[in-house]
């Protein structure tokens, strides 16, 4: 019988395997964040295909808006192709640290949004990138998922409207009115 694999408890989901990449057993991975310095700084990356199981990552680069890698047992365009539609998630303890003042997405999850008058606008259900700024996804915790589009309220993460982030108290507070 084989030995359990120890699942870490602190994965992250960070990306899912798109198709190959080259003929050489190259994956090619779309992130879910612009910025894949957590998919870059990690050796070892847990996929989902075909059950969920730690790899060894080889090399890594970003191209374009992929990360394309090389996996330890992914030898040829076939076993790549194999992996296509697969999870990518690595421990949150790759994370590179962060400066003052910055933020995983993650992290924002769930916490309160107050707006400067003390209403409480909801919690932060998602975040969203338009390009030139994330967006938080604002609503209350007990709206349904596939409702969360006809009630979120969605407000720039930008020091014009997010005037503190506190993440010990689980706050965030805006200058964002309640009827907006």
């Amino acid at each position: 019988m084989p030995a359990a694999i120890h699942v870490p408890e602190d994965l992250v989901l960070v990306g899912y395997i798109s198709g190959a990449f080259g003929i050489h057993g190259w994956v090619k991975i779309r992130p879910y964040s612009s910025n894949a310095d957590a998919m870059l700084s990690a050796k070892t990356w847990w996929i989902d295909k075909p059950d969920l199981h730690d790899v060894e990552r080889l090399d890594a680069k970003i191209h374009g808006e992929d990360v394309v890698a090389k996996l330890i047992g992914v030898a040829d365009r076939n076993a790549a192709e194999a992996l296509k539609g697969s999870t990518v998630k690595i421990s949150r303890k790759h994370f590179p640290p962060l400066t003052d003042g910055e933020f995983y997405w993650l992290d924002l999850i769930g916490l309160q949004v107050e707006n400067l008058q003390g209403d409480h606008l909801g919690i932060v259900r998602d975040l969203m990138d338009n390009g030139a700024h994330p967006i938080l996804r604002v609503a209350a915790a007990d709206i349904p998922e596939a409702e969360l589009h006809k009630h979120e309220k969605l407000i720039p993460f930008v020091d014009n409207f997010v005037k503190e982030v506190n993440q010990s108290a689980g706050k965030i507070q805006v200058d964002w009115g309640s009827d907006y």
